[in-house]
């Protein structure tokens, strides 16, 4: 399988998309922020309906979701995308409730390549990406 092209920034660096699929609004705001201000392109669904959607018709280079939302849960977008675009790296995030460390264990195990306990800094994540971008290249 060839490797995806990358979008063209203006300057003519490489630029890779990351879907952020989160329903708090306030989290995937500063995600989606960080993310467009460390050069990524970024696309961002509220609930895992829409952003299997995304993933299917955006074609992003990596997913960034939550777990526990309304509609689809982290865990069926996590199982879904291994089903129908299993190269499409994932990191998953969940946090604020007792159950997040069994939440992630899970996510690993669904396929998940790394998973972050919220609250994360922003550079575990940004880190986090890079790593999983650079074995992706």
């Amino acid at each position: 399988m060839k490797p995806k092209e990358q979008n063209e920034t203006r300057n003519g660096a490489s630029m890779y998309k990351i879907l952020v699929i989160d329903d708090d609004e306030a989290l995937r705001t500063m995600v989606c922020r960080t993310l467009t201000l460390a050069g990524f392109e970024v696309v961002e669904a509220s609930d895992g309906t829409e952003g299997l959607k995304a993933a299917r018709t955006q074609h992003p280079d990596l997913v960034v979701t939550d777990i526990v939302m309304p509609e689809k849960e982290g865990m069926e977008i996590i199982r879904t995308l291994r089903q129908e675009l299993p190269q499409l790296p994932v990191i998953a995030m969940s946090g604020g409730n007792v159950r997040s460390g069994t939440y992630l264990n899970f996510a690993l195990a669904l396929g998940a390549e790394i998973v972050l306990d919220k609250p994360f800094r922003t550079t575990q994540l940004l880190d986090s990406i890079n790593g999983l971008l650079a074995r992706t290249r």
